[in-house]
């Protein structure tokens, strides 16, 4: 675990006060809006409006998305008038990074600090070696959605603190823009990874899949989230493809639906972790507002729309929902959307009761769905060594702080 400073910067209009010799920095009127919450349309018509060319716009964007800047001195190529205007208009506000967990090569965790202090945490997970043991060069990130969560599931660490804020937009993006900052930060000196400089020669981020389940229920934060994603998406911005992102969700159908309305072709994850109601409601609050019956109904109006696959994300907890008895009703939902099943054993959280299966019960569980002509997956140590689980290391550090 390593502790990183790099505060954001703030930013001050020098002013002349007394005699000319005696500058005092003083901060007027600061700006309230960040300049990666905007979108290309919303850019063109404020540049249009200060009389700035188009192309202006395009420069801008790149020294956003592509060359990851984190102050408006390194936008060189921008007249330095108009970078002050920018910094007089808007913020350009970067994640500090706090703590970081797990090294290069494997899954690593990373604790930023917003500008209000508030913590949160991102994920980048490799995927598997490539043949021959090479590394991947594919590279999937957790993003988080809200600081804590108001759901309050059973198992989870996002909402032992309870429901701070939503993020916005410009959060939610730099989540990937600052992991990708850290790598590179961190290969200067080591051998590099595939992606690591941000585009590699096949034109892919580092981050080249986003999944949106981490701190906080993605779809109650609906309007910030759909700005951040559609900024992480366009190709002026950060060039993920829509399939290649994938929002989960506890289970709030009415969003589900508003989402499958939606031009974009993203994907869908439920946070189903029990296949009965019974079960759900033991260890989902969620559930008792909005039943499996009401849930699955809405999946269904989703795949009619978008006529994708829906995966159903299932942690596995000892003694909770791993007996063979979720099977059937499991495999009876999974087969009504083609749905596919991603089995996830336990990460513990201190404090939390909860455990994970032996490897006997996981592998039991795997082979009787897949006897069921179901196709399910069992995730095998993804992090469990480092606080993985979504706002532990948030509630580690907190607690620590605190103390």
């Amino acid at each position: 675990m390593e502790p990183v400073r790099n505060p954001s910067p703030v930013h001050w209009v020098d002013l002349t006060v007394g005699s000319p010799s005696e500058n005092v920095a003083i901060l007027v009127n600061p700006p309230t809006q960040d300049i990666k919450s905007q979108d290309l349309e919303e850019l063109q018509e404020q540049f249009r409006q200060w009389g700035e060319p188009a192309f202006r716009v395009t420069q801008l964007l790149e020294w956003l998305y592509q060359h990851r800047a984190t102050h408006w001195s390194a936008m060189t190529n921008l007249p330095k008038n108009l970078r002050d205007r920018l910094a007089r208009e808007f913020t350009l506000h970067s994640l500090e990074l706090v703590r970081r967990q797990g090294s290069r090569d494997t899954t690593r965790k990373f604790l930023w600090r917003l500008p209000d202090h508030a913590l949160i945490e991102s994920v980048l997970i490799p995927a598997n070696p490539a043949l021959y043991g090479e590394p991947s060069d594919r590279h999937t990130l957790c993003v988080s959605t809200q600081v804590g969560c108001a759901y309050g599931c059973k198992f989870c660490a996002s909402g032992l603190e309870g429901w701070k804020r939503n993020l916005q937009p410009e959060e939610i993006v730099d989540q990937v823009l600052a992991v990708e900052r850290a790598d590179e930060a961190e290969s200067a000196n080591l051998p590099p990874l595939p992606g690591s400089s941000g585009e590699g020669p096949s034109g892919l981020r580092l981050v080249s899949n986003l999944v949106i389940m981490g701190m906080g229920e993605p779809l109650a934060n609906y309007e910030n989230l759909l700005k951040a994603l559609k900024i992480l998406n366009a190709p002026w911005g950060g060039r993920i493809g829509a399939r290649k992102i994938t929002i989960s969700t506890s289970g709030l159908a009415p969003q589900i639906r508003r989402l499958a309305l939606e031009p974009y072709q993203f994907r869908l994850a439920i946070s189903l972790h029990g296949a009965t109601d019974p079960t759900r409601d033991r260890i989902m609050p969620v559930n008792r507002k909005y039943p499996l019956r009401e849930l699955i109904a809405a999946c269904e109006f989703y795949q009619a729309q978008k006529g994708r696959m829906i995966t159903f994300e299932y942690i596995l907890i000892a003694g909770i929902n791993d007996g063979l008895d979720q099977i059937q009703p499991l495999a009876e939902l999974a087969r009504k959307l083609c749905a596919k099943i991603n089995l996830i054993p336990y990460n513990k959280v201190e404090g939390l009761p909860w455990e994970r299966p032996d490897e006997e019960t996981q592998e039991a569980f795997l082979k009787a769905l897949s006897n069921k002509g179901v196709l399910a997956t069992l995730r095998r140590e993804k992090g469990h060594d480092i606080d993985a689980a979504c706002g532990q290391l948030r509630l580690k550090t907190e607690r620590e702080l605190a103390a």
